[in-house]
């Protein structure tokens, strides 16, 4: 497992790795407890719209503004049904603003409070709706690009910079949170015991954003089916899989699924998963990579949780985190520059 230095003196501020508080005990309360009980930063933002390439659909940005032009500039996308109102994406983003950063969280399809046009939604492969939202966004940034992904946002930048190769270097640098590495087993654990109330919850969602999507499109996809579904495999079965190209559900589960790119990823790169996170648990998470990528799988943390303090906790650890290992990027980018000294070996 391949770790970046973290104790340089002089050159990184130290973070101590992620342990749980004593009083949030389990994957399951560490996932609940920091998404309903903890309040959330409030954070200004500002909405762009942007027409798709196909010019029939839009997505909506929200943007946070920096201090300067070239200040660094943090993109996050965001999880299953997530949007920028998530707890994760208010935290990260009150931080980023806080540093007097850029950032800015782009909406899947569907995400953003009003249903988008096209006949598709989004899904944990995306990674062609990605590589077109990085490359928009580029041109426009004349400071660091720094990228995260959170759950299905996590499993998706990864499968971006893992089929993108060399290509994805005009980002500095990425973090994937909480993502399904592994998508067929992350599946067959949402779909049994008290796992199953995280499925009802994303079913709550998914289905009447599907019954909307079936009267605009008629025929789009069988009714009854997806009104019988009861866990993810049943709704992707019906809906995910035939509008985003898969064969079925097994098709699609194992073709997105970022394992099978970690190897191929050359951007520096942290990917950080909690051993108990229900949504994944730990003996599913790949113990090697590529030499670019930093595999941190703590003990504790439940399913972007990561709650810190004493009660009734925190939320900052994760965004402290995600930053931090931008700033080891930027300053292990450093170190490589040309007539730089070498202050530290990774």
């Amino acid at each position: 497992m391949r770790r970046y230095c973290t104790d340089c003196s002089g050159l990184f501020e130290n973070m101590p790795a992620y342990r749980a508080p004593l009083w949030l005990p389990g994957g399951d309360l560490q996932t609940i407890w920091p998404a309903v009980c903890v309040r959330k930063p409030e954070v200004a933002f500002r909405r762009e719209r942007w027409d798709t390439p196909c010019g029939q659909d839009f997505i909506d940005v929200d943007f946070v503004e920096g201090l300067k032009p070239d200040a660094p500039f943090v993109l996050l996308f965001h999880g299953l049904e997530g949007s920028s109102n998530s707890h994760y994406a208010r935290g990260l983003m009150a931080q980023v603003a806080a540093r007097g950063w850029h950032g800015a969280i782009p909406h899947f399809r569907g995400c953003s409070g009003e249903a988008n046009l096209a006949p598709r939604f989004y899904h944990s492969g995306d990674a062609q709706e990605l590589d077109w939202i990085i490359r928009r966004l580029r041109p426009r940034l004349t400071g660091p690009f720094y990228v995260a992904g959170v759950s299905l946002g996590g499993n998706a930048l990864l499968r971006w910079l893992g089929e993108q190769q060399h290509g994805a270097e005009i980002v500095d640098a990425a973090v994937s949170v909480s993502a399904p590495l592994d998508l067929a087993a992350g599946g067959a654990a949402l779909s049994s015991g008290f796992n199953r109330l995280y499925t009802r919850m994303f079913l709550e969602t998914l289905k009447p954003k599907a019954l909307a999507k079936l009267e605009r499109f008629p025929g789009l996809f069988d009714r009854a089916a997806l009104l019988a579904s009861r866990d993810l495999y049943a709704f992707d079965n019906v809906v995910t899989a035939p509008l985003h190209g898969y064969r079925d559900t097994d098709d699609y589960w194992h073709r997105a699924s970022a394992k099978h790119v970690l190897h191929d990823i050359t951007v520096p790169t942290l990917v950080l998963n909690a051993r108990n996170d229900p949504f994944l648990p730990g003996k599913h998470l790949p113990e090697t990579a590529s030499s670019a990528v930093t595999l941190e799988y703590p003990a504790t943390g439940g399913h972007v949780g990561f709650p810190a303090g004493p009660f009734p906790g925190r939320i900052d650890w994760l965004p402290r985190r995600i930053l931090h290992f931008f700033d080891q990027a930027a300053g292990q980018a450093r170190t490589r520059a040309p007539g730089a000294a070498q202050l530290c070996q990774a």
